[in-house]
């Protein structure tokens, strides 16, 4: 199924404004065009900025995975978005 850009943006516009950091962060990541592998990925330079809260949280959770449930209620999102 396709999905379109303004289907996209209606998403976006649901949003909490404390939510459009990791939005924006994981839209840049689609959007290059080369991925690296993790072999590219373990040979790049580690950068000095440290961790968001959110990302401390993330690396203490025992979970390892997250629901799609899960992810929508952490960003206020319905479930069931009819687009």
């Amino acid at each position: 199924m396709a999905i379109s850009k303004r289907e996209l943006i209606k998403l976006i516009e649901l949003l909490p404004d404390d939510a459009n950091q990791s939005a924006y962060d994981y839209l840049k990541y689609l959007s290059i065009q080369h991925r690296p592998d993790w072999d590219e990925i373990a040979q790049i330079v580690p950068d000095d900025v440290p961790l968001s809260e959110e990302e401390e949280r993330q690396l203490k959770s025992r979970s390892g995975f997250m629901s799609w449930e899960e992810a929508m209620g952490e960003l206020n999102l319905p479930t069931d978005i009819k687009l």
